[in-house]
């Protein structure tokens, strides 16, 4: 480190001139009320050319679809349809296990699903559909309610749609429902719920919410839930016939309760699982590792279920040997059915976690996509869209639903250019739903389960990447642990809310650990850096000038005044009180001179700051570089008032140089900056250094006692040259 020479910074500051910028009018940010005043104003006006807008955002396909370009994309859209169509009939079959629902309700779920988004979305490339960690959600809520309701038995009546064409789903016509008809009707109430929510939140404009959700926290929390989702169909694969455990800690419920009765495994379901899994892994390996040479993925799900069925039916598996089948698949369509309106108040916050994980995912791979292909989303849009995606489908006994990040792969990657692929993937859903369903009568629900497992190879391949995270950023790292384990082994809603806490803390934290760093001048250039960073560098004498990386605020200005105090060596406070402690000793003035000198050795005015262990100056002045500062609030305002204050009566002249906008109008609201700006904020660091170098020399002449005492305070005209291991 290198000491500028006195000489130089006065030849210097001879020929400066200070940049003097002048503020426009009305250039600061409205108020709140203004802001707000205004939003309303603009929304609440109407016009022929404002409902017409309204309308074309609302549905974007009236955008898109007339200026469509037949020739270029209707090949690439029928064939990701196609493709992704053929996808959705065994996962959809196979994703209402997980949720609690018979088979027929997973294809409502997608058909209406796809339909629906491809009127509203925003997006060309995302299929929305069925999703893991949803329908693990949906299937607590769906299991918890059957308890709740005496449906305690999983084998009891499954697979009777008749009943529900009886029940209207409210009042005591909900006693005519048997377990199966029960349980869709509370997933399609769980389901309203959270879309309404989610078109709320669309109402309100809060689709910034979903930047509180970070990557760690969604990819953390999606692999959680896949252990949880693993863990639930261990007992399908087995053939047993378990209740799913409620409450907390039920990953270890399940497997306590699977090592309890795995001498009862059905062998049949075991082999069946064991073949399906040799099968299904190698072959879905396969598509992954040649997705760039194939143009479309193989479909091997749907060659398994074919052939499973087949071999169930002509076995006759679940006549023989008791295993677990599908059922009876209706055709055709339910009537609409409105929510059951009694259980809102028991689903009402596991909705609420649901609709936002639901639109999280969505807007985030909205955005990915949206990106990578160079078009834009509008996330507002995006929580219309999904929110009607489950609020118009609960009508029809569907359960929730978001955008999945397999399908949407699968679908990028096979051609698609529009939603119209959307489209077609409903018209194979539609086919299977009028004439195919009812032949998947003898699946095995072990395949279902075989069906989602391997789907889980995605999420669970995140452990592998831990290493490479914790390298890279460890706050990030951390946060995916934790939501990870929590989602796993505590509760899967509170994984969410911890993830959210953990995050919301680390960035506390981070401003609170926030260290004031010493800055120093590159040679030749008013341009300052980190003395601790850079080498070259060099000090002004008797001027400090330092950086604090961090907002000031009521959380961390206590943190920061310490910080200060410590990197510049003299704490104000601590020093007032050994001046105050040497008076007393004292008798009379001379005295506190003589006491002064025999401790400190030096002039009784001389306030000093050690820089380093090396090196030591007399402190003039202090520059507290504003660059990094985001904002102040009225307590951060008065922590530097207090500051400025405390070392005045020491002698010492603070400024503050480099501050944005926002903090200058802080600044000016909290009385900071006087109407008469003499010298208080600069807008550079050198225009700060030349001010204090050059108002603070003629006092350097008086630095006696009778000086200190005329510049001080009354309450402190008795102090006395502080020593610059002072504030140690």
């Amino acid at each position: 480190m290198h000491h500028g020479d006195a000489s130089e910074d006065k030849a210097e500051g001879e020929q400066h001139r200070p940049l003097m910028l002048e503020r426009v009018e009305g250039g600061t940010s409205p108020g709140c009320w203004t802001a707000a005043s205004r939003r309303l104003k603009k929304h609440c006006s109407c016009s022929p050319q404002k409902v017409k807008a309204k309308i074309l955002d609302f549905l974007p396909i009236l955008k898109w679809l007339p200026h469509y370009q037949l020739k270029d994309w209707i090949l690439g859209d029928v064939m990701s349809g196609l493709i992704v169509g053929v996808l959705l009939v065994p996962q959809s079959i196979a994703y209402s296990l997980l949720a609690g629902q018979d088979p027929i309700y997973g294809l409502y779920t997608s058909f209406f699903s796809s339909i629906i988004y491809t009127l509203l979305g925003t997006s060309r490339h995302i299929s929305v559909g069925i999703f893991g960690v949803l329908c693990l959600l949906v299937g607590q809520v769906v299991d918890r309610e059957l308890a709740l309701a005496g449906y305690l038995a999983e084998d009891i009546s499954t697979n009777n749609s008749a009943a529900l064409l009886a029940a209207p789903g409210n009042g005591s016509a909900m006693s005519q429902c048997d377990r199966s008809c029960y349980a869709i009707a509370v997933g399609a109430t769980v389901t309203f719920t959270a879309g309404i929510y989610q078109v709320l939140m669309a109402v309100f404009q809060v689709g910034f919410i979903s930047v509180y959700l970070s990557n760690p926290l969604l990819s953390g929390f999606a692999t959680g839930a896949s252990l949880t989702i693993l863990t639930s169909q261990v007992k399908y694969l087995l053939g047993l016939k378990l209740r799913r455990p409620q409450g907390w800690f039920t990953l270890i419920k399940t497997w306590l309760g699977l090592l309890a009765n795995v001498g009862q495994t059905n062998l049949c379901d075991l082999l069946t699982s064991l073949v399906c899994l040799l099968l299904l892994v190698p072959t879905k390996e396969l598509n992954y590792r040649f997705k760039a040479k194939l143009k479309a993925p193989i479909p091997f799900e749907l060659f398994v279920v074919i052939i499973a069925t087949l071999a169930s039916h002509f076995g006759r598996f679940h006549v023989d040997y008791g295993s677990e089948v599908a059922g009876e698949i209706p055709t055709g369509f339910l009537p609409p059915q409105m929510p059951t309106w009694s259980l809102i108040p028991n689903v009402a916050v596991d909705a609420f976690s649901m609709a936002l994980v639901g639109f999280a995912i969505t807007v985030s791979l909205s955005e990915m996509f949206a990106k990578k292909h160079g078009y834009q989303v509008d996330a507002n849009q995006e929580l219309y869209a999904i929110g009607f995606c489950n609020v118009l489908p609960s009508f029809f006994s569907c359960f929730t639903t978001s955008a999945a990040l397999t399908k949407t792969l699968v679908k990028e990657s096979t051609g698609c250019q529009t939603q119209v692929s959307g489209l077609v993937s409903a018209v194979v859903l539609l086919l299977v739903l009028l004439v195919i369903a009812p032949l998947f009568y003898s699946l095995q629900k072990c395949v279902l389960a075989v069906i989602i497992v391997v789907n889980l190879r995605g999420a669970l391949r995140k452990f592998a990447e831990v290493p490479g995270m914790w390298r890279a950023n460890r706050v990030d790292a951390s946060i995916w642990l934790i939501t990870m384990a929590t989602s796993a082994l505590v509760n899967t809603e509170l994984g969410l809310l911890v993830g959210v806490l953990v995050s919301a803390f680390s960035v506390l934290v981070r401003t609170q650990r926030a260290q004031v760093l010493e800055l120093g001048r590159a040679p030749g250039r008013d341009h300052y850096e980190v003395l601790a960073s850079y080498q070259g560098l060099h000090t002004h004498p008797g001027v400090a000038v330092v950086r604090y990386p961090a907002p000031v605020y009521y959380a961390n200005q206590t943190l920061f005044r310490k910080s200060l105090y410590r990197r510049v060596g003299l704490d104000p406070v601590e020093e007032k009180t050994r001046r105050v402690k040497l008076e007393k000793k004292s008798k009379d003035k001379e005295g506190v001179q003589d006491a002064l000198r025999s401790e400190d050795g030096e002039s009784a005015a001389s306030v000093t700051l050690r820089l380093d262990k090396k090196s030591q100056c007399a402190l003039r002045g202090l520059v507290l570089d504003c660059s990094a500062i985001l904002f102040l609030d009225g307590v951060g305002v008065n922590a530097l008032k207090e500051v400025r204050q405390d070392y005045a009566e020491l002698g010492v002249t603070v400024v503050l140089a480099q501050c944005n906008t926002a903090v200058l109008d802080a600044l000016q609201r909290g009385g900071y900056i006087p109407e008469r700006d003499d010298g208080v904020v600069f807008f550079t660091i050198a225009d700060a250094v030349h001010h204090v170098q050059h108002a603070s020399t003629p006092n350097v002449q008086h630095t006696s006692t009778p000086n200190v005492q005329h510049a001080s305070t009354p309450n402190v005209q008795h102090a006395s040259t502080p020593n610059g291991d002072a504030g140690h």
